[in-house]
């Protein structure tokens, strides 16, 4: 018996079989209703050449061995995201944002209540559940435009920052009105938008809003036609007024270790322009940076930096991956006296526009132990003082900022939440070009749905309304400022039976233990702080005094 026998035996092909016939029943009833007649031919006709097509074609053997009716499989798989997101998602499942969180920052960016009722929704049973004790003696605070001030004695231009800003999101990874958005709302509600490593475009310089420009592996905005640092183009950009602090791009929390990628399809003519990039290719970015290969080369170039910035904040943004490479870098700071003004901290939970789904999985350690380890350092070796730390990486409430607050940031940045005051629904299409709501894409058609006059509202309502819920737990933990907040004041569940607080679940140095004879029992420093080098970000050996020094516990 053929193939073709066998097949048309089989019961997967009576859906086919039928549409074939749907032609001859459209003409045979078009004789009494040729409107419904004409329509139900036209129909069969259509549904029979896709089928025909289906068992013909080689490509997919789903639709060859079920022609039409694979087809449902695909449509499902393409609507699946979609599908889960609004029927079956829990309220508290975060992939990679709960509804609840969403739900929140779409609250907040329209000025509607937040809050909630009858109880919480949490399992405060759960081991991990964390929460933050108040005071018998809560405060009252007349505002909650809460600021930290970066840059010390090296800087002619510090920096009054709040303590909350957007982080790094590129124009080009987001579309012209969502970059002007965001920068309108940062000037209206006197906060700052971290340019990413896509340059500074016109959208940026619109509005005049605070800027932290970024500068990538690609230096982008500063870069020659080879793709080299330019000093002098660094220098014009650089001290324009709107630029208030430099950040020099180590690695991102989605793809440590990984360039920078914007898909073709996104390269415009404007950020070709801005970039100084080819169109009609996707722009990678290096995996590292060709300015410097050393810990202290680093710590030069941040020091060039400032100087060609006329004295502005200079810092470093990394996500935290071998620990002895953190440490040469502190090590270098020891050798050379030159510090950072700030370091930005990025969990490996960060998003992106586009990443490899191993990098954005399981590479970069996430913000809580990145944070931890950086603050730790820049106590031990007594700058903690001089350097400010800023965290970003998934914190969408004014929880999640007292949480970052507690464990050793002084700011906090978020990407995606501001994205979502924009209107953005999750539905994690970024790198395609086709977002639906016009937040990131370089199509006209789908971005001018985003109004400008509207949408900067929302992200500056954003901003408002999650510093007062902020304002509020600082007035009931009986604090001042966010700056006194201390891993005393977080709580975990550590087992059904038992909670510690942060201060006594994990190790903190004491100030300037790694400089001094004092007792460190961190195990990350008693392994690899020894066998730093702030000549070379490999890892070397140590000197047996010196690891037995840092061993011992008194």
């Amino acid at each position: 018996m053929s193939w073709w026998s066998r097949s048309m035996l089989s019961k997967r092909y009576y859906p086919l079989v039928g549409v074939l016939f749907l032609p001859v029943v459209g003409i045979i009833l078009s004789y009494q209703k040729p409107l419904a007649g004409s329509l139900l031919a036209v129909i069969g006709i259509g549904l029979s050449a896709v089928g025909l097509y289906d068992l013909w074609q080689n490509k997919k053997s789903v639709l060859k061995n079920y022609p039409l009716v694979g087809r449902i499989r695909y449509l499902f798989e393409h609507f699946r995201p979609e599908i889960r997101q609004y029927l079956i998602e829990g309220d508290c499942e975060q992939v990679p944002y709960s509804r609840d969180q969403r739900a929140l920052v779409y609250r907040r960016s329209k000025g509607l209540e937040s809050v909630v009722p009858f109880g919480t929704l949490c399992d405060t049973q759960r081991i991990g559940h964390e929460w933050i004790n108040h005071s018998m003696a809560p405060t009252h605070l007349p505002s909650g435009d809460f600021r930290a001030t970066i840059g010390g004695s090296s800087c002619a231009q510090p920096y009054t920052s709040s303590v909350l800003n957007i982080s790094g999101m590129s124009y080009g990874a987001l579309s012209p009105p969502a970059i002007e958005a965001l920068n309108r709302a940062a000037k209206t509600g006197g906060f700052a938008q971290n340019t990413g490593e896509g340059s500074i475009s016109a959208s940026h310089r619109k509005h005049g809003g605070d800027l932290i420009w970024q500068i990538g592996t690609g230096y982008f905005g500063c870069r020659s036609l080879a793709g080299q640092f330019d000093v002098g183009l660094f220098a014009e950009n650089a001290t324009g007024e709107q630029v208030k602090m430099i950040e020099i791009k180590l690695s991102q929390g989605a793809k440590p270790g990984h360039g920078g990628i914007l898909p073709a399809g996104k390269v415009t003519r404007e950020i070709s322009a801005t970039r100084n990039v080819a169109m009609g290719s996707p722009c990678i970015s290096p995996s590292r940076h060709s300015a410097f290969d050393t810990p202290i080369e680093l710590l030069e170039f941040v020091q060039l930096l400032r100087e060609r910035s006329a004295g502005k904040p200079v810092g470093i943004k990394l996500c935290i991956g071998h620990p002895w490479e953190w440490f040469s870098i502190a090590k270098a700071v020891l050798d050379t006296g030159i510090a950072p003004d700030f370091v930005a901290v990025d969990g490996a939970e960060g998003g992106t526009g586009a990443a490899p789904v191993e990098f954005s999985d399981h590479i970069g350690a996430p913000l809580r132990e990145g944070l931890m380890l950086v603050h730790n350092t820049l106590v031990g070796i007594g700058i903690r003082d001089k350097v400010k730390i800023i965290a970003s990486g998934k914190i969408v409430s004014a929880f999640d900022m007292a949480r970052a607050l507690a464990l050793g940031a002084d700011i906090c940045h978020m990407a995606r939440p501001f994205m979502f005051s924009l209107g953005c629904i999750q539905a994690r299409s970024c790198h395609t070009d086709r977002c639906p709501t016009g937040v990131a894409t370089q199509d006209p058609g789908r971005y001018d749905a985003l109004s400008v006059p509207e949408k900067y509202k929302r992200a500056a309502n954003f901003h408002a309304n999650t510093l007062g819920a902020l304002k509020e737990t600082i007035e009931a933990c009986g604090l001042d400022h966010p700056e006194g907040l201390s891993p005393h004041h977080l709580m975990i569940r550590v087992s059904s039976q038992e909670v510690r607080s942060a201060a006594s679940q994990y190790h903190w140095l004491e100030a300037e233990a790694l400089t001094q004879e004092t007792a460190v029992d961190h195990p990350t420093f008693v392994k690899y702080w020894p066998n730093s080098n702030g000549r070379t970000f490999a890892l070397g050996a140590a000197s047996s005094k010196v690891a037995a020094r840092l061993k011992a516990v008194g």
